[in-house]
């Protein structure tokens, strides 16, 4: 999959309107994540040195439509100008007389960050008339905003009618490791897939079925596979409706003779509070009034050994609730294992990007996607409303 690039585009000089995704956690005014901002900053580096007038558009949060401080990108700013070491600008507004004055101010080289697309229904309806009027402000527009590839909104899809697109650099990086699962991986090639529901990755496991060699089945959702075998879940999270579901996929797996690897040992406790008793019980010894709360440490081994001698990795979805420390030892026994991976490892966003980060191994594996449910469904093999019109 080739992708129109930035670095093909004409930019000297030029009014550059990127799409980023800067959705990121904000409190009392201060960025505690800035991993999607440092993500970045190689197309922020490469427009500033082609003297680029850059105008930065991006949501956060949920603000429905309706201008609301709390999703104020403001303080995004100003981390960003930490980051970059040189200022940024702000604009209180992303489209109208505000952000025209503001954008036409720019100097060569220089960054602006418009405020929230959210704050305007135009943007999640995916209306042309918004789009248009943030076309408006730019002579170029550049998509590096992966995380928001898979929403069909205004500022990643509408916008396409009155800008030709660029992808950015970032959106170039996760479309290149992310295609290579599914087109060209190295074998053995593993699938690690953990979270609470089967229901999230059904898809993906499908289309995953037709090209990797073995799977590792943990988190909640491996006890829907595990009531598909017959086995006692006691308390634990099972999606029942789904268990025809596991069922079919453990059938498929078999027939095509891909191996699937599901705990043998699990930990569990009455609840998730971490300060209740805990046990290691084996998977078919599960107490009726207990909970599965993590992988064991015999299933972590098994895990760890498999991820090891693979030559391709794709990670999505941790192992147990790895928030409270009884429940975290089997994410990170599977983050060790990929930092010792000489294979190229892929770690899906969302929860799965926090633990690599929480257990210190991000700048271990080959990638980590800024974008959770944007890989998944690139993964399922869908062609993503933010991605096709970069397509070449």
């Amino acid at each position: 999959m080739r992708l129109r690039s930035v670095k093909h585009a004409d930019i000297a000089g030029k009014k550059v309107l990127l799409r980023v995704d800067f959705n990121v956690p904000v409190e009392d005014g201060r960025v505690l994540d800035d991993w999607r901002l440092r993500a970045t900053m190689p197309t922020l580096q490469f427009l500033a040195e082609r003297q680029a007038r850059s105008l930065l558009i991006s949501h956060l949060g949920r603000p429905k439509g309706k201008r609301d401080e709390k999703y104020s990108l403001r303080p995004v700013a100003h981390r960003l100008a930490e980051l970059l070491g040189a200022q940024v600008a702000f604009a209180n507004d992303c489209i109208g007389p505000t952000a025209r004055q503001a954008a036409d101010g720019l100097s060569p080289g220089s960054f602006l960050l418009l405020e929230n697309l959210r704050f305007y229904p135009g943007e999640e309806a995916n209306d042309p008339e918004f789009a248009k009027q943030l076309a408006e402000l730019a002579d170029v527009y550049v998509n590096d905003a992966f995380g928001a590839a898979h929403r069909a909104h205004a500022s990643v899809h509408a916008i396409t009618q009155f800008h030709k697109p660029y992808a950015g650099l970032l959106m170039e990086k996760e479309v290149t490791f992310l295609s290579r699962l599914l087109s060209d991986p190295e074998r053995p090639f593993l699938a690690v897939l953990g979270g609470a529901k089967v229901s999230d990755k059904v898809r993906l496991l499908h289309n995953l079925l037709e090209r990797v060699d073995a799977l590792l089945i943990g988190g909640a959702m491996a006890f829907t596979f595990l009531k598909a075998q017959g086995k006692p879940t006691g308390k634990s999270l099972v999606e029942e409706d789904r268990v025809a579901d596991a069922e079919k996929i453990l059938k498929n797996a078999a027939e095509n003779g891909i191996s699937v690897l599901l705990p043998s040992d699990v930990v569990v406790s009455p609840d998730d509070t971490g300060s209740s008793p805990i046990a290691v019980v084996p998977v078919d010894k599960i107490p009726e009034d207990q909970a599965g709360w993590d992988i064991g440490p015999e299933t972590a081994r098994q895990f760890a050994e498999k991820i090891r001698q693979a030559k391709t990795i794709f990670w999505n979805g941790p192992m147990g609730r790895f928030e409270r420390g009884p429940f975290k030892e089997g994410t990170k026994s599977i983050c060790l294992a990929l930092a010792e991976c000489a294979g190229t490892t892929v770690v899906g966003g969302g929860e799965t990007a926090a633990a690599a980060f929480e257990f210190g191994i991000a700048d271990q594996v080959s990638h980590v996607s800024t974008g959770g449910g944007a890989a998944l469904e690139f993964l399922e093999g869908r062609i993503l409303p933010g991605i096709q019109p970069l397509l070449e």
